[in-house]
C-alpha cells in the first residue's frame, strides 16, 4: 500500500475513533441542560452516561474476536451504520429512559468499531517506526477527543438544543462510510474461529453488577442489601467469565499475557488515566456552569487546554518510545498527569493563567500515558492476537471511563450530601441532597431569600465534593506512576539476571 493511502486510512480511522470518544464525554457540558429538559433524576443522569461505557466495555472483548473471524473492515463498516442510527434516536429521545436505551445502542456500534481501528492500523502500517507514530496519533485522538467532547458540546448548545450533541454524528457517519469502504484494505477473517457471545455477555453483566453496586453506595441513603447483592451477582459473572476463558481453546482474553509486568502495567495505566480524565470532566463542566455560572460554550472553551496538550503529546511520545522504553515513559507520563491534576486541585480558585497551566500539564500527561499504554499493549501481544490485544487495550479505556463516572460520581454524591446542611424550618424535599442540579431546581420555586440561601449552600457543598474528586484522582495517578516505575525496575532486574545466566559458561 502506498504511503499516501496509508495515511488516508489513518484519517478515516481517526474520524471514527473521534466520534466514539467524543460521545463518551460530550454529555458533560449538555448534562445540566439535558437533566432539566428531561426531568432526569440523579440516578438516571448517571445511567445516561454509564449505559454507553458499560455496553462498550462489556462487548469489546467479544467484538475483537468477531473482527478476527469476519474481517475487521466488515465489522468496522457495520459499526458505523449502527452508531449513526443510534445517534439519530438519541437526538430525539422523549424521555430519560429512551435516551438511556439509545445510549446503549450507541455502545453496541462503538464496540463494533473500536477494536477494528487499532487492528486496521496494525495491518496497514507494517514498519515499526510508522506504526509507533500511527499509534501515537490514535492515542492522541482518543485522549484529546475525550477532552474535546465538552468543547464540542458547548459550541453546539450555544445555538441548538441538547439533541444536537448526538445528531451531529449522523452527517459525519454518512461521509465516513463511503471513504472507509473504498480506502480500508479488506482483511481475510478466520471463519473457523468461534465467537464467544456467552463470554461477552458474562463480562458485560459482571461489570454492570459491580458498577451498580458502587453507584448504590454513593447514594444519600444507600441500600446496603442491594449493593451487596448486585456486587455479588457481578462478581459471580466475572468469575464465570474468567473460568470460561481459562478453559476455552479460543479465549476472548488470554490471561497469560498479564504475566508480563509491562503489559499488566500498561493495562493499569490505561484504566487509571481514563478514569481520572473522565472523573475530572464529570465534575469540571458541572462546576463551571452550575457554580461559576458560565454558559455551556464558555465551559467548553475553558477545557480547551486539555485536548490541545494531549494532541501534541501523543505523536511526540510515539516517536520517543523506542529510545526511552515503554514503562519509563508510562511512569513519567502518569507522574506528569498527577502533578497536573494536583496543580489544578490547588489552583482551581487561582488566577486563570495558573489553572490553564495545570490543565496543560494534565493534558500532556494523559496524552503521553495513553500513547505509551496503547503501544505497549499492541507490541507485547503476538501478531495473530492483534484483535484480542486491541480489545484489551480499548476495554481498559472504556472500563476506566465507566469506573471514573461511577466512582468519582459516587464520591461527588456522597461528599455533596454529607456537606449540605439545610435549615430544618424550610421543610424542603429530600432531593435537594441528591445533587446540585435538583437543589437548584427546587430553589427556583422558593421565595427569593430562601432560594438564594439554598443555592449558596448547595454550591458550597458541591465545591467540597469537587475537591474530594480531584484529590482522589490525583492520588490514583501518583500511585499508578509509582507502581509502573516499580514494575519497570523489577523487569530490568529480572532481565539482567537472565542475561547473566545466559552468559555463564
Amino acid at each position: 500500500m502506498g504511503s499516501q493511502k496509508k495515511w488516508l486510512v489513518m484519517a478515516v480511522v481517526s474520524v471514527a475513533l473521534l466520534l466514539i470518544v467524543i460521545d463518551m464525554t460530550v454529555l458533560y457540558t449538555a448534562l445540566p441542560v439535558m437533566t432539566h429538559e428531561l426531568g432526569a433524576s440523579a440516578s438516571a443522569k448517571l445511567w445516561i452516561i454509564n449505559a454507553y461505557t458499560l455496553v462498550v466495555s462489556g462487548l469489546l472483548l467479544g467484538m475483537g474476536t468477531l473482527g478476527d473471524r469476519l474481517g475487521h473492515k466488515r465489522l468496522f463498516l457495520a459499526g458505523l451504520v449502527v452508531f449513526g442510527g443510534a445517534s439519530a434516536c438519541a437526538a430525539f429521545s422523549p424521555s430519560a429512559a429512551a435516551l438511556i436505551a439509545s445510549r446503549a445502542a450507541l455502545g453496541v456500534g462503538a464496540a463494533m468499531m473500536m477494536p477494528a481501528t487499532l487492528s486496521i492500523i496494525r495491518i496497514t502500517f507494517t514498519h515499526d517506526r510508522e506504526r509507533a507514530l500511527a499509534i501515537g496519533i490514535w492515542a492522541a485522538v482518543a485522549s484529546g477527543g475525550a477532552a474535546l467532547g465538552p468543547v464540542l458540546g458547548g459550541l453546539l448548545l450555544a445555538r441548538f438544543w441538547w439533541g444536537s450533541v448526538f445528531l451531529v454524528n449522523v452527517p459525519i457517519v454518512l461521509l465516513t462510510l463511503p471513504c472507509a469502504w473504498k480506502l480500508i484494505p479488506a482483511s481475510r477473517g478466520e471463519a473457523s474461529r468461534p465467537w464467544d457471545l456467552a463470554g461477552s455477555m458474562q463480562v458485560m453483566l459482571g461489570l454492570a453488577g459491580v458498577v451498580y453496586a458502587i453507584k448504590e453506595c454513593g447514594k444519600r441513603a444507600p441500600s446496603w442489601t442491594t449493593a451487596l447483592l448486585t456486587f455479588g451477582v457481578g462478581a459471580a459473572f466475572l468469575a464465570m467469565f474468567a473460568r470460561r476463558q481459562r478453559r476455552s481453546a479460543h479465549p476472548l482474553v488470554d490471561f497469560t499475557l498479564f504475566r508480563q509486568p509491562t503489559f499488566a502495567a500498561a493495562v493499569a495505566a490505561a484504566v487509571i488515566s481514563s478514569a481520572a480524565l473522565v472523573g475530572l470532566q464529570l465534575v469540571f463542566s458541572q462546576r463551571l456552569q452550575l457554580v461559576l455560572g458560565l454558559s455551556p460554550l464558555q465551559a467548553g472553551l475553558f477545557t480547551v487546554p486539555l485536548p490541545l496538550a494531549s494532541f501534541v503529546a501523543g505523536p511526540l511520545t510515539g516517536r520517543i518510545l523506542a529510545r526511552v522504553g515503554d514503562a519509563r515513559v508510562m511512569a513519567t507520563a502518569l507522574l506528569c498527569a498527577g502533578l497536573g491534576m494536583g496543580g489544578y486541585l490547588l489552583a482551581h480558585d487561582a488566577p486563570v493563567v495558573l489553572q490553564v497551566a495545570s490543565l496543560l500539564v494534565l493534558g500532556a500527561g494523559i496524552g503521553a500515558t495513553m500513547t505509551a499504554a496503547s503501544s505497549t499493549i499492541m507490541h507485547r501481544a503476538p501478531l495473530e492476537r492483534a484483535g484480542m490485544a486491541a480489545s484489551i487495550e480499548e476495554v481498559s479505556y472504556e472500563l476506566g471511563g465507566a469506573l471514573g463516572v461511577t466512582v468519582m460520581g459516587s464520591i461527588l454524591s456522597a461528599v455533596y450530601t454529607a456537606s449540605l446542611t439545610v435549615p430544618a424550618e424550610l421543610a424542603l424535599p429530600s432531593v435537594v441532597r441528591d445533587s446540585l442540579d435538583e437543589a437548584l431546581l427546587v430553589a427556583e420555586g422558593l421565595p427569593s431569600a430562601s432560594g438564594l440561601l439554598i443555592r449558596t449552600l448547595a454550591r458550597a457543598a458541591f465545591d467540597s465534593a469537587f475537591v474530594a474528586v480531584l484529590a482522589t484522582a490525583t492520588g490514583l495517578l501518583l500511585a499508578a506512576a509509582a507502581w509502573v516505575w516499580r514494575c519497570d525496575r523489577r523487569e530490568t532486574v529480572r532481565q539482567g539476571v537472565h542475561g547473566l545466566e545466559a552468559h555463564r559458561p
